[in-house]
């Protein structure tokens, strides 16, 4: 018996479409929203008008003299005499 040796036939390369892995990380970032506020505070004065309308009075106590008596008559060299 003879022993050969038949190397084995290698055939071309079969290539397959190429299988994609994706990984996945993920990363916290804050973004800060600032929402201000601003009050402001108005104080209102109101002013309310009164008018006021003072009065005064008064009163006077007037005398009439009447007749005056001539004490000294030209006429009537007698003495004081009242009309």
């Amino acid at each position: 018996m003879f022993n050969y040796y038949c190397p084995p036939r290698i055939m071309p390369a079969v290539v397959h479409p190429t299988k994609c892995c994706v990984t996945h990380t993920v990363q916290d970032v804050i973004v800060p929203h600032v929402f201000p506020t601003h009050t402001t505070h108005v104080n209102h004065h109101v002013f309310h008008q009164q008018n006021y309308f003072p009065h005064t009075e008064s009163c006077v106590n007037q005398t009439d003299p009447g007749t005056v008596c001539n004490f000294f008559d030209p006429v009537k060299p007698h003495g004081p005499k009242c009309c």
